[in-house]
């Protein structure tokens, strides 16, 4: 057959019991029950670690350093006397950096609290760690410090599922005096090594363990630094942070400064405003990902600590869309990067199609070696309309006409999947069903292996049509054809993405509208073309992309703002009055922060602007509890229950599309829009939220300075 005609067909009728991962949800191992709930995780780019609140990483845990998908620490453990030690306090202190205040418990010879031990570790070119020691006793001390180290080169895969025993593969060639511990290991083409060097060389080395005999005078103090030095790709750019008064004093002079200099400076009357988008801007920081195209340095959002610390196509385009107020860098970063991806021919072990956006790129052992689909892994249906929405959205700020011709080819290969690839029936709807043994059964937003069900709880047949995936392309094609009339120059493609996109309108409007319950849009059509009767919060995608018909419009907004839609902290993923409805299930009635923001976006774009400040509110007021920071999803509890927002057990946190979502609570707040090559803005703001001042907003190639209270505002050229 040709590309032209060749249709894939799925393999298997029902969705796999798959999470995001593609790992039988059954089986995920929780974070962070095994290091306790006060474990700490430090990021930088595509590198993590995550320890126990005294810094330790106990040998069997989900603990460790992990780089490119690849653990090189499994083990990680200080002692004193062979004894572990007393926890003060610890944390972050920067997403990239923390510190841990520690001492010793009673030993031979040593009462307790005779010995101060601080341990401060960054993420940077390695991973670096300062052991302080400072002597409190009244007389001189003697003692051991031993460090035990571990590396498992367990794939992030195996971290969470189950891991094989590598140690006979393992080879240690540990430094005679003291001066590192090295362990390598080699899988046919797949090599990682880890080295641990130690300055000053330890008294002695005994197996994995280096171990100085210490000797402090009252009042002395000792210090050691340990470093774990880690490779980067040839499309990678190395971190600049390789000396400890450098991390700390915050010094930047990589790609992502270039994105936090063009930042506006925001301003608020409002501490919860500042300490969320303060919090905000750090994480997005330390959750990007840099890359070279062109030998031009780019950045992007990866998707989530710890698990998905990646490029995901879904999550960086809407990170980079709710972020772009903020400037274009990431959006353009983004778009670059995935374009570069672009899928090329028929893989059905990686779900690939032509044309078509990837979901996810791993890089880790099991990927290198072909047994997981990841390098990369394009099992998704809706990626490819959000890369088009992305780009006109970016064009619309920054006016880059250059760019958006230079995307002429995967422009033209997007729509091509669209029209040919994506729907797989011919029915004028984009389904999902995966051909490979280890796809994704759910390819939208709720892909989990239950994202998607009936109200009384069954799963649908393959293959799945979403409904805000049909609200993405009606969109995507409205966008590309106002980009055909512009920078593309070609009329005959604007008249028929609008002839589409109307016929879309109205097949969808007659085929998704549920009469029933006062009236909803369902979640999606299955395999039978039967309409999937849960009521979710993908009503409200369609309100973001403009498919809802004004007359609906109220009856969705009424929907999503009922109180078994909405829990006091944002809408559910899925109303209380259905079967399927648990407030801890992964998208089964959770409340996600990302959800919630394009919700309230959609609500403003149809007038609904009270609603709207309904949910960004009460989203700021959860933020509170988790020191500003909007995790991944909280639990779906009404808030009266709890009287603050119950954490979601195995949320990410940071989150990309979680920590942009204040930004785009801003934009909302603000009616921030480009029109008729201006920066307009029409606010309401509450009235406890004060003044907000944006001064340097990037738009239309100069920058902006705005400022609103209440429902009133100012938008100037700025000096």
């Amino acid at each position: 057959m040709t590309d032209a005609v060749r249709r894939p067909t799925p393999a298997d009728p029902m969705p796999g019991l798959e999470s995001e991962s593609g790992l039988p949800s059954a089986v995920i191992r929780n974070l962070p029950p095994e290091l306790g709930p006060d474990a700490v995780a430090v990021v930088e780019g595509r590198t993590f670690m995550i320890s126990d609140a005294t810094g330790d990483i106990p040998e069997g845990t989900i603990g460790g350093l992990v780089h490119d998908d690849t653990r090189f620490l499994s083990r990680w453990v200080l002692r004193i006397g062979g004894a572990p030690l007393l926890l003060l306090s610890s944390g972050t202190v920067e997403d990239y950096s923390a510190a841990f205040f520690l001492t010793n418990p009673g030993i031979d010879g040593i009462q307790a609290n005779s010995i101060g031990v601080r341990r401060q570790r960054f993420i940077g070119d390695g991973m670096h760690e300062r052991v302080t020691l400072e002597c409190f006793a009244n007389k001189a001390i003697t003692f051991d410090l031993r460090l035990s180290a571990g590396a498992d080169f367990a794939d992030l895969f195996e971290i969470k599922d189950s891991i094989p025993d590598r140690s006979q593969t393992i080879v240690r060639s540990h430094g005679s005096h003291g001066t590192h511990l090295d362990f390598s290991y080699r899988n046919g083409t797949f090599r990682a090594s880890t080295r641990v060097e130690a300055v000053p060389p330890a008294s002695r080395t005994e197996g994995d363990d280096l171990v100085w005999q210490v000797t402090l005078e009252p009042g002395q103090q000792w210090q050691c630094e340990l470093t774990v030095p880690l490779q980067f790709g040839a499309l990678q750019v190395t971190p600049k942070h390789r000396q400890f008064g450098e991390v700390f004093d915050g010094v930047r002079e990589d790609a992502v400064s270039v994105w936090s200099n063009e930042c506006a400076e925001l301003r608020f009357d409002s501490e919860l405003l500042r300490g969320v988008l303060d919090k905000t801007k750090a994480d997005l920081a330390a959750l990007r990902i840099e890359k070279s195209a062109g030998g031009v340095p780019i950045v992007l959002p990866a998707a989530g600590l710890p698990w998905f610390l990646t490029i995901f196509g879904r999550d960086s385009l809407i990170s980079a869309y709710q972020t772009i107020v903020a400037g274009p860098s990431l959006a353009r970063g983004t778009l670059l990067a995935l374009a570069s991806a672009q899928g090329t021919r028929f893989d059905d072990f990686r779900d690939e199609e032509p044309g078509k956006i990837l979901h996810e790129i791993r890089s880790g052992e099991l990927t290198q070696l072909n047994q997981k689909p990841h390098n990369p892994y394009y099992g998704t249906a809706d990626a490819t309309q959000l890369w088009l929405i992305l780009l006109s959205e970016y064009w619309r700020w920054s006016g880059d006409d250059d760019l958006v011709r230079g995307f002429r080819d995967n422009i033209d290969a997007a729509v091509r999947w669209i029209d040919e690839y994506g729907d797989l029936d011919g029915d004028g709807y984009i389904e999902y069903a995966t051909r490979s043994a280890q796809g994704l059964g759910n390819q939208c937003w709720r892909d989990s292996w239950d994202g998607i069900k009936f109200a009384d709880g069954t799963i649908p047949v393959l293959p799945i049509a979403t409904c805000e995936i049909q609200g993405y392309t009606y969109d995507a094609r409205i966008r590309l054809a106002e980009l055909a009339d512009g920078p593309l120059g070609d009329p005959a493609l604007a008249h028929r993405q609008r002839t589409l996109a109307g016929e879309l309108y109205d097949r969808f409007n007659r085929d998704f509208w549920i009469e029933a319950r006062g009236g909803y849009y369902a979640v999606g059509l299955d395999g039978e073309k039967r309409c999937i009767d849960s009521m979710t919060s993908n009503m409200g995608h369609l309100l973001w992309s403009g498919i809802v018909p004004p007359e609906r419009a109220r009856i969705v907004a009424n929907q999503l703002m009922s109180e078994a839609m909405f829990s006091g902290w944002g809408v559910r993923t899925t109303s209380t009055e259905d079967e399927g409805y648990n407030p801890i299930g992964y998208h089964a009635g959770t409340v996600w922060p990302h959800d919630n923001s394009l919700i309230a976006h959609g609500l403003a774009r149809y007038g609904f602007r009270q609603e709207a400040n309904r949910i960004i509110t009460a989203m700021l007021d959860a933020a509170t509890y988790s020191n500003y920071r909007l995790p991944e999803a909280f639990s779906g509890y009404d808030r009266p229950y709890g009287r603050l927002p119950v954490p979601y057990p195995t949320a990410c946190s940071p989150q990309a599309w979680s920590a942009g979502a204040p930004m785009l609570f801003v934009r909302t707040l603000l009616g921030l829009e480009i029109r008729d090559g201006r920066l307009v803005a029409d606010p309401l703001l509450p009235v406890e939220f004060g003044r907000v001042a944006m001064d340097g907003v990037p738009a239309l190639g100069t920058l902006w300075n705005v400022e609103a209270t209440g429902d009133t505002a100012s938008v100037r050229l700025a000096d």
